[in-house]
């Protein structure tokens, strides 16, 4: 297994275990699975509503002595309606006691955006919370004494532009040490990419396979990655799956890959995209693919009366 060091030398490793979208009766197997096969980084949130399974599948293989603790590498989110300070240390406390942990070794603010306590998911206007009302800096510095008192190693984002954690650093002069993003060779984001190298931030890219899911009657917007020619070609030429190949790429730009699967089989098989390298013409073909698309486009925040909008989303 490959890994990106931290400042402090902790190891975070290259290939992670998604459990967004894992149903709670599915999600249990998967990361036993995961942790029989060798992967140590589970990538987790309290949004899944998943983590109390999540929770036992790493008590009960802690328990049987299938991995020990500090061998471990698990992530886990803040949600947008604990954004205010007083809100923050609720929401990792019912994290830890959901995932059975004394400790987290990284929590990340799952999204740039605000809502109110008592609601899961905006529908309406008056739901949200703007971020001149509780700004970015605001809940970024709450999180940060989650680190004194032991219950995070580490702290991060996600979903943040360039511009968004320009703005952080500057207002707090405090620097993510990673920022989890959508990113695949459909959207490669490369100034971002680079920006984060230059500046000592991890990046890890979810959905790094797509969404293989997308409907067919919604192909023309949401096109299948994972079913790319120049994918499949590459994957051919490697005697390797499509998956594997997007997997290496993702590494092979020194970023952090956490697919997600509940299939046995897949889970395996991903891991062992460790083992295959892709050449330097390989990559100039995936290079080619950008089309700058988001299966996750954040639209769901940009409802009617929401201070959310696309541009100021993404900052695009």
């Amino acid at each position: 297994m490959e890994y990106r060091k931290l400042a402090n030398g902790d190891k975070m490793p290259m290939i992670g275990l998604g459990t967004w979208e894992a149903k709670p009766n599915e999600v249990y197997d998967a990361v036993r699975h995961a942790i029989a096969e060798d992967y140590r980084h589970i990538d987790c949130a309290l949004i899944y509503q998943n983590e109390e399974t999540v929770g036992k599948a790493l008590k009960d293989a802690l328990e049987e002595g299938d991995v020990d603790r500090e061998d471990l590498w698990i992530t886990s989110k803040l949600w947008n309606n604990a954004h205010k300070p007083a809100d923050i240390a609720p929401a990792i406390k019912k994290t830890l006691d959901d995932l059975n942990l004394n400790y987290l070794d990284l929590y990340l603010m799952h999204w740039p955006v605000a809502c109110k306590n008592d609601i899961i998911f905006p529908k309406k206007g008056e739901d949200f919370i703007s971020l001149d009302e509780i700004p970015l800096s605001e809940t970024w510095e709450g999180m940060q004494s989650f680190k004194e008192k032991g219950l995070a190693k580490h702290l991060g984002v996600c979903n943040f532009s360039q511009k968004k954690l320009e703005n952080l650093i500057e207002n707090t002069g405090i620097t993510p040490e990673v920022n989890q993003v959508e990113l695949h060779p459909y959207l490669q984001q490369n100034d971002l990419v680079e920006y984060a190298a230059q500046n000592d931030i991890i990046i890890t890219a979810y959905s790094p396979l797509g969404r293989g899911s997308v409907p067919k009657d919604s192909e023309t917007d949401h096109p299948v990655l994972i079913e790319n020619d120049t994918i499949i070609e590459i994957a051919k030429e490697l005697d390797a799956s499509p998956a594997q190949v997007l997997i290496r790429w993702a590494i092979e730009r020194n970023t952090i890959a956490i697919p997600k699967s509940t299939t046995p089989k897949h889970i395996t098989s991903n891991l062992d995209a460790a083992h295959i390298k892709l050449t330097g013409e390989q990559m100039n073909r995936i290079a080619e693919l950008d089309r700058h698309h988001r299966y996750v486009d954040g639209s769901f925040w940009t409802v009617d009366g929401s201070p959310y909008t696309m541009e100021n989303l993404w900052d695009e």
